[in-house]
């Protein structure tokens, strides 16, 4: 998380950020980690979005989290749109076009790709601050 917490720091001024916390990927009522173990995070499948909530609420924390989060309902639409599980990186442009897709994770987790992508598609801070200076 370190990584992503720090485009997000970086980016924040020019994109938005969000985690979208999707169904468990290691319940401990279905396919259950000796590493999930070893760290007590034993988390059961949530039925309900209250559940979920809570669930994200831990997640967020225990990871130390910065960006902003928001939890996908019980029937998983969000995950089976985007194919997040077990986790995913997005960079959406402004036309709603996926600009950056990962690979699974964690494998797939390459926050430099995430960067190189903004990069193509957020202004410059430079940019920025002469736009709003400008007044245009």
């Amino acid at each position: 998380m370190p990584a992503l917490n720090k485009l997000y720091r970086d980016y924040r001024d020019r994109a938005g950020f969000y985690i979208v916390y999707i169904q468990e990927a290691h319940p401990i009522d279905s396919w259950q980690l000796d590493d999930n173990i070893e760290d007590d995070v034993l988390v059961a499948s949530t039925r309900t979005l209250d559940e979920r909530v809570n669930v994200a609420g831990m997640c967020v924390r225990n990871l130390g989290i910065e960006l902003p989060a928001l939890v996908d309902e019980p029937d998983n639409r969000v995950e089976r749109a985007y194919t997040g599980w077990p986790d995913r990186l997005y960079v959406i442009d402004r036309d709603g076009r996926v600009a950056y897709k990962s690979g699974a994770g964690p494998f797939g987790f390459k926050p430099a790709d995430v960067e190189a992508a903004l990069k193509r598609i957020v202004p410059a801070r430079t940019e920025v601050r002469a736009h709003v200076r400008g007044g245009s």
